[in-house]
């Protein structure tokens, strides 16, 4: 196998994990979940990207993306008629301030989005675990 394809398969598998992550957190409006072979999954590539909104109007995320998102009960924008802030962080790396966020976090009893890279899953998974058992998201970040 060459480097491309371990890459590949690498980046595949850590999708899968942290997409069992998330689905462990996230409560799909107490729909049951079921599960197949990945012969159904599609290769296809799709470009991930949004259309910014003027006069603070939500981002347009394109027809395919908003049809994924909703086919699979995803979690994409929040509700433009409620003002709810959204606290999320990006964690491609641990450089040790995550356990005091949490406990931060913890203490003010707020929830947030961390989202995470395959390394990160990897390095501090210890701390991706209690994101996940103190109610947390994980999300995937490439």
């Amino acid at each position: 196998m060459n480097e491309k394809s371990i890459k590949k398969i690498t980046t595949f598998l850590m999708c899968g994990l942290i997409l069992v992550f998330t689905l462990s957190v996230v409560n799909v409006n107490n729909k049951t979940i079921e599960t197949s072979t990945t012969a159904a999954l599609s290769d296809k590539k799709i470009g991930w990207g949004i259309k910014r909104g003027d006069n603070h109007e939500q981002p347009n995320l394109g027809a395919e993306n908003k049809w994924i998102i909703d086919e699979y009960n995803g979690i994409s924008m929040g509700n433009s008629e409620k003002p709810y802030i959204y606290l999320t962080f990006d964690c491609g790396y641990e450089a040790g301030y995550t356990e005091k966020i949490l406990e931060v976090l913890k203490q003010n009893d707020v929830k947030a989005t961390f989202f995470i890279t395959g390394h990160y899953l990897n390095s501090a998974s210890d701390l991706v675990k209690k994101m996940i058992d103190e109610g947390h998201i994980i999300g995937n970040h490439f």
